[in-house]
């Protein structure tokens, strides 16, 4: 892709965004009490997405597009991914071949274009490699205080974090795909260690939680008396991060606490 070719994809892609943005405002007008489009970069990259995914399903393929569809003919493709900018904060994007497509740049800063697209080399894109490297992001982009997951120590060897926001908000981390996965390939050894590393979650916390959700029965969600690095220590004995269907009854409990609690 020349440098024509890369201004033409990216003026495209500006224009799909005035197709979705009205659509996704009214779906999402605000995130954590800031105005669409702030926050909403996975909605935004997912929606550019199937737009390009159905363009390049057509008989008379965009003349923007068609880079990308020679990319895809050579036997690449279009990768939603998710990590982080800089370091500075979470983005979710499009990868293909060793190029970088940020259809949502304006989601932090509203001031910034719509779109960038640029060699991923030069992008500042990475994937997260542990949860200290998440923690140190999330503190300052979401301005969170972090705690080990005390909570329900069953969870924490996938979801080892409690987060807690200036507003009060409160919810377990990081339920996402990329995190879980580092997780798991690490036999939760990732886990443990931030665990170690961080405070016990105070008790009115925990009293908001158990209030809110004590009447749950699934067994992932009891003993909660146990420390969390014995679970992470006795799923990597029992080979768990191996165990797709282990983890997906971890994810199936998690998703009964999905809404988390306010403690404001």
């Amino acid at each position: 892709m020349n440098e024509q070719q890369r201004q033409q994809l990216e003026s495209h892609l500006a224009h799909l965004r005035l197709e979705i943005d009205p659509i996704l405002a009214k779906q999402y007008p605000s995130f954590a009490g800031k105005a669409y489009p702030l926050g909403r970069c996975k909605e935004i990259r997912n929606a550019i997405l199937d737009k390009l995914h159905m363009q390049l399903a057509q008989e008379k393929i965009p003349e923007a597009i068609k880079p990308l569809a020679a990319k895809l003919s050579g036997g690449q493709a279009l990768k939603p991914v998710w990590g982080t900018l800089r370091d500075e904060y979470f983005q979710n994007a499009i990868l293909i071949d060793d190029w970088y497509i940020d259809a949502a740049n304006d989601t932090v800063n509203p001031n910034k274009p719509r779109v960038e697209v640029v060699k991923l080399a030069k992008s500042g894109f990475s994937t997260i490699s542990s949860f200290e490297q998440f923690c140190a992001i999330a503190q300052n982009y979401w301005q969170v205080t972090l705690y080990q997951n005390d909570l329900f120590p069953a969870l924490a060897p996938f979801l080892p974090l409690v987060c807690v926001n200036q507003q009060g908000a409160c919810w377990l981390g990081a339920a996402n795909d990329d995190m879980i996965s580092l997780a798991r390939k690490s036999e939760f050894r990732l886990s443990e260690r931030i665990i170690s590393t961080l405070p016990n979650t105070p008790q009115h916390i925990k009293t908001a939680w158990y209030t809110q959700y004590g009447h749950l029965t699934d067994h992932l969600l009891q003993r909660t008396e146990v420390n969390p690095k014995t679970f992470c220590q006795s799923y990597r004995a029992q080979h768990k991060d191996s165990d797709l269907l282990f983890r997906d009854a971890v994810v199936k409990a998690y998703l009964q606490l999905a809404k988390g609690v306010s403690i404001a």
